[in-house]
């Protein structure tokens, strides 16, 4: 039997997986937008996006715009190439576990 890959545990986070995917398909995204789209609270997604921007997936850059904060987020090459590590691991480990 050939070995499992190794789902990258950053990346695997249900939560984690929905922000990159989302960035993914995006140039940039507001905090609000982001929260809009997940259905998270505030806590929640402030933790999963301050995870993924320690690994380095993501940039943040906060900014003021008619006197009001706003944060954007980008995804960054190395979490893009994270993402696209951690889909051809799950299509390897899906195609293993269907061949059984």
């Amino acid at each position: 039997m050939p070995e499992l890959p190794d789902l990258n545990p950053v990346v695997h986070g249900k939560m984690r997986l929905a922000l990159l995917s989302l960035l993914a398909g995006v140039e940039e995204a507001e905090f609000t937008w982001l929260r809009g789209k997940t259905g998270s609270t505030d806590g929640n997604l402030g933790a999963q996006l301050l995870k993924l921007e320690e690994a380095g997936y993501i940039s943040v850059e906060k900014r003021f715009v008619l006197r009001k904060p706003q944060t954007i987020y980008r995804i960054t090459e190395p979490g893009r190439r994270a993402l696209m590590e951690y889909v051809q691991a799950l299509k390897q480990l899906l195609g293993a576990a269907i061949e059984v």
